[in-house]
């Protein structure tokens, strides 16, 4: 619940104009083009649905296989989830991107896609990894998730809140598959 709060703070933001949003422009328009450039354009792309849902549906087959059955299913649902929820948001609030005067940049559905993604696989996998490395699972999503979006706003795709909004939302989104994958792997 916490999270859809913040994301409805964010949201309301950039929707109506709020004191966040001229900050958020600023600093925005003060760091694209840093960077090298094929860097951080190989980082916004980890949030193409080309690399990330493979990278879901081998987390997917992986707990299939090892005998998990709602949780696999959960994070499929999570994953269809975001154009159902991203592209009505863009289509209402209708945000101008960094480099453009056309709309629809909130919330970013690049950030929103690996967030899903690598936070769903992340779940599916770590029940199955050795208890003392299972850590590395959620660490390597967060990684993975926050170089997306590091990569969207440096190449001027997305504005930060655009992306911070699509956190917000897709952690909430994932908050059922945290609850059903349990503890321990199923037996």
């Amino acid at each position: 619940m916490f999270l859809l709060v913040l994301f409805a703070l964010t949201a309301w933001q950039v929707a109506t104009d709020g004191p966040l949003r001229g900050p958020d422009e600023r600093a925005g328009r003060a760091v694209v083009g840093h960077g090298p450039a094929r860097l951080t354009e190989f980082l916004a792309d980890l949030g193409n649905m080309q690399i990330a849902l493979p990278v879901l549906g081998c987390a997917i087959g992986w707990a299939l296989v090892r005998g998990a059955r709602r949780a696999p299913l959960c994070a499929a649902l999570a994953m269809g989830a975001v154009p159902l929820l991203v592209v009505p948001l863009k289509a209402w609030i209708a945000r101008p991107g960094p480099l453009t005067e056309a709309t629809g940049y909130f919330p970013s559905g690049h950030a929103a896609t690996a967030a899903v993604a690598y936070g769903a696989a992340a779940l599916l996998v770590a029940p199955y990894v050795r208890r003392a490395w299972s850590w590395m699972m959620p660490v390597a999503a967060v990684l993975l998730t926050t170089a997306t979006g590091i990569g969207l706003v440096l190449r001027g795709y997305h504005w930060p809140l655009d992306v911070l909004g699509s956190w917000f939302l897709c952690g909430a989104v994932l908050l059922p598959l945290w609850a059903v994958r349990g503890p321990q792997p199923p037996k």
